[in-house]
């Protein structure tokens, strides 16, 4: 049998294409052996055939890859492997006429599984292919990828020809969906000599009728006379004639949302009634914030959702009791309910209380359904699947118990490795019920995300995840692999709108030269489990993965921190640039008598005495004992706990110093002795204003071409590296948190990769502006006018007058007028319809922010509303939604007014 390869495609010079596949003779998928096609230019395609013995593969599988000598480049086609049937047993010759599929196509994110799975999800019986007459020699195989087709519809075909339909609407092809979203019918031309013209269509199989008939001019097919020949007409896109596709969905932290059957906290249970709000009010999405199990010390600091015990492990506090079985015990019961009783009349998450909770009664759950637990049969194929992360985690976490502490290396010795976890983990081992609660508790979250997000799915909404960029240092991760990370350092971020001396967030880094030796295997285990649960993520700082804000072990602040990897400068260079260069004057900190009396006042003497000393010329140094920020951490925190009255002023005192230490204008690199970093925003230092007229311009050069230009390529080829492991990893629609400070070249590897970037207006990307306008986002884009790191739009409305009436007039066009004091809900409404009316495939909004546009239903306090304080480290995360989301299903005219508004802006409608 012959198999023709064809592809339209213009190349220019030193181009060349080929096809590298399964088949000894596509090269066994080594590029170096792939058939090469050859150019036809009266038609500009490429073409080339080979002979398939009737007994080799049943199924090809091929990609079509470009060439270019002049760069070295080889660029394969976008989208999985091609895959085309031996038909040796009815045809002789199959001509593939393909398309190139070009990545960086925003038609290439509606084959995500937010648009597969979820919003344009089959969910009946594939649609059958129709029958061929049984002498059918010449046949076209129709084959379009398109999943951007209504759960109600069908795609058919219709042409000139007769076996088309003669392009009569009511005869048209019906074609398969049987491989979505592929979608396939095969036809027996009555006139193969002619050419034939035709289109696709959406089919409406209820009302019998073509809804839409794809816009553009008719496609062809070229007149041929073949016997027993299979023409594969493997199309580009459905040509749509009403634009993109928009959605528009809500944001908000499971840990936030109120039912009447919760304990004090969101359960996962309760997705399923903001999925119920979601689709009362044409939304298509909920997103939430990271899930993963937090429990270090249980203590209030464990409600940062961004420093997980395991990036696998759910959250106990999601877990809904009942849905496990019923308490057997009648006092348990009791109490039970009354808890559930106080702890859900507190308008926030009182974490501490309501983990309390859980723990009793999961104990009490798991001790009475124990034995039925573990002789469960889909319990046993829940642990045979995930072992691999939830064998060592439920060791972890019950050592973790036993030694009241997550920090690992304070524990006895001959549990600081993992290697006992097998042991401590036998279900006939003594001890087994120390580490099975945690089986037990992992099983039933991990049951009940999956009924919530299949749920959603049924209802045609997408869940979106978050995926934090960094791990906890005292974490299952890190007890397991800690040759993966760079436990000694700490990621953070620069100073941005959230924290003007950085946020450090205290993760160790990672090790990325150790993570690429197995292909990022971490990550794409990672980025798997994740895909178990959504459809959709947001990856949290996404920049990390170009470059990560490094901080040292002895910082508590972000300034003394810089990008890794870089590119220091070596001492000849800065010496070169600003024609000196003095250790003790660019790299200690500068302290002299004036600065002390401007940062202490009065107590300047008194502060000199006890932890500095004068080091000759006017420089003063500070004593050994207080030369970093950890040392003077650690000195006030001993201070505060011997005399607690005056917490106030060692509070006071300590933020003193630490400025003090950030007074350099260079970082010594760790890695390389005499190389250094220019400290982030210097010039905005005491050190840097008293410089001489001529040093500080030199050194403000420098500054800027070291953090806009010497990195730029660098920092790509980083990205680049790292980035398609993980975006390629899973089918999820994949949104990177952009936001801080962006390298150019990022941008461009995003969309390279297909993912969406972020527009907050509060944050715009072009520095030349104060806020950023939907209007003008790109398409694959996520607009909104906030985050869970800000404050809602009500709460930023009151912080600076002058800016609100700025924003007031440029942004919602009221040319002169005043702005109102408070964020009416008028204005509310304005902010939410601007965004929805953006061109970004998504607009996401805080759902704190929708109820801003009703006076009855908003909280009375807007600064009630904030989730997160970038800028607070010690910050509880407590935020819950002051209303049950059953009484929001209630609010009919609400519901109805906020669906009515996006289904204005376009955003409800899949063509």
């Amino acid at each position: 049998m012959i198999l023709r390869f064809t592809l339209p495609f213009r190349t220019t010079w030193g181009q060349r294409l080929v096809v590298c596949g399964s088949l000894p003779s596509l090269g066994q998928w080594n590029l170096d052996h792939a058939l090469n096609l050859h150019y036809h230019p009266d038609s500009g395609t490429w073409a080339q055939e080979i002979s398939l013995p009737d007994d080799q593969l049943s199924v090809v599988e091929y990609k079509y890859v470009l060439l270019d000598e002049g760069d070295g480049g080889k660029h394969w086609e976008w989208g999985p492997n091609r895959a085309i049937t031996n038909e040796a047993g009815r045809f002789t010759r199959i001509v593939l006429e393909d398309f190139w599929r070009a990545p960086a196509l925003p038609e290439n994110e509606l084959h995500t599984a937010a648009f597969t799975k979820a919003l344009m999800r089959r969910p009946g019986p594939p649609t059958p292919a129709a029958p061929l007459p049984g002498s059918a020699s010449f046949v076209v195989r129709f084959q379009l990828s398109a999943p951007r087709v209504d759960s109600d519809h069908l795609l058919c075909v219709l042409g000139s020809d007769p076996a088309l339909g003669s392009w009569d609407a009511q005869r048209a092809v019906i074609l398969s969906d049987a491989a979505y979203p592929t979608w396939q019918a095969e036809v027996a031309l009555v006139n193969p000599e002619q050419t034939a013209r035709y289109k696709y269509g959406i089919w409406d199989p209820r009302e019998q009728k073509i809804v839409h008939l794809e816009a553009g001019e008719d496609r062809l097919i070229y007149a041929a006379e073949d016997k027993r020949t299979l023409r594969v007409k493997a199309d580009d896109h459905f040509r749509y004639p009403t634009g993109n596709w928009r959605g528009a969905g809500v944001a908000l932290p499971v840990f936030a949302l109120r039912s009447r059957r919760g304990l004090g906290v969101g359960e996962f249970p309760d997705l399923k009634l903001l999925v119920d709000w979601a689709v009362a009010t044409g939304l298509k999405l909920v997103q939430v914030l990271p899930i993963n199990d937090t429990v270090a010390t249980h203590t209030w600091v464990d409600s940062y959702p961004y420093a997980a015990i395991s990036v696998f492990a759910l959250h106990p506090q999601y877990l809904n009791l009942e849905a496990i079985a019923e308490l057997q015990d009648e006092a348990a019961r009791q109490e039970l309910a009354q808890l559930r009783e106080e702890l859900n009349a507190k308008d926030f998450v009182d974490y501490e209380p309501v983990m309390n909770a859980k723990w009793k009664f999961i104990k009490q759950l798991y001790q009475q359904e124990k034995t039925r637990f573990l002789a469960d049969a889909d319990y046993q194929q829940f642990r045979r699947e995930q072992q691999a992360w939830l064998v060592p985690y439920a060791a972890f976490s019950g050592l973790r118990d036993r030694f009241n502490t997550a920090d690992f290396s304070q524990w006895p010795e001959e549990f600081r490795t993992p290697a006992q976890v097998a042991e401590l983990t036998r279900e006939d081992s003594p001890g087994f019920d120390e580490f099975g609660i945690h089986f037990f508790t992992q099983y039933y979250l991990d049951k009940q995300l999956r009924e919530a997000v299949d749920y959603a799915r049924q209802h045609g909404v997408v869940v979106k995840g978050d995926l934090p960029i960094g791990i906890y240092r005292h974490s299952v991760d890190a007890w397991t692999q800690p040759e993966l990370y760079h436990m000694h350092q700490q990621a953070g971020a620069p100073p941005d709108d959230f924290s003007v001396t950085g946020q450090n967030w205290r993760f160790p880094t990672y090790n990325w030269e150790r993570m690429a030796e197995d292909g990022y295997q971490w990550w794409q285990q990672r980025m798997g489990h994740l895909a178990r649960y959504f459809d959709a993520l947001r990856i949290d700082h996404i920049l990390g993965f170009f470059r990560i804000w490094e901080i040292p072990g002895h910082s508590v602040e972000g300034l003394l921190g810089h990008f890794s990897p870089a590119l220091p400068l070596p001492q000849h260079e800065i010496e070169q640039r600003i024609g000196w260069f003095d250790y003790g004057r660019l790299c200690e900190p500068y302290i002299r008598w004036h600065v002390l009396q401007e940062t202490f006042h009065g107590q300047a003497q008194a502060v000199f005495d006890e932890f500095m000393e004068d080091a000759g010329y006017g420089a003063i140094r500070l004593k050994e004992f207080v030369r970093t920020q950890r040392q003077v951490e650690a000195v006030m925190g001993e201070k505060m706990q011997q005399d607690p009255a005056n917490t106030d002023h060692y509070t006071w005192l300590r933020t003193g110093l630490y400025r003090l230490i950030n007074e350099v204008l260079f970082v010594p690199d760790d890695q390389q002795p005499g190389f250094y970093h220019p400290r982030i925003t210097l010039h905005l230092s005491r050190s840097f204003r008293e410089l001489d007229d001529q040093t500080r311009p030199r050194l403000q050069e420098l500054y800027f071409d070291f953090f806009y230009r010497r990195h730029e390529d660098f920092w790509r080829r980083q990205g680049l590296v790292k980035l398609p492991a993980v975006r390629w990893a899973t089918d999820m629609l994949i949104c990177g948190e952009d936001l801080g400070m962006v390298p150019e070249s990022v941008p461009g590897v995003m969309k390279a990769l297909g993912i969406l970037g972020l527009n907050i207006q509060r944050m715009p990307s072009d520095p030349s502006v104060e806020f950023g306008n939907p209007a003008v986002a790109p398409y694959l884009s996520v607009v909104s006018p906030g985050s869970h790191d800000m404050s809602t739009v009500r709460g930023w409305w009151e912080e600076d007058r002058e800016q609100t009436q700025r924003f007031f007039e440029h942004l919602l066009g009221h040319w002169g007028q005043q702005a109102p004091q408070y964020c009416e809900p008028w204005v509310a409404r304005e902010i939410t319809e601007q965004h929805l009316h953006s061109p970004a495939m998504w607009a996401i909004f805080p759902l704190q922010d929708l109820l801003a546009m009703s006076e009855p239903l908003r909280r009375q306090d807007p600064l009630a509303e904030q989730i997160n304080v970038p800028a607070n480290p010690t910050h509880f995360w407590k935020y819950r939604l002051h209303l049950p989301i059953e009484e929001l299903l209630e609010e009919v005219d609400f519901n109805h007014e906020i669906k009515k508004t996006v289904h204005q802006s376009g955003r409800i409608q899949v063509y």
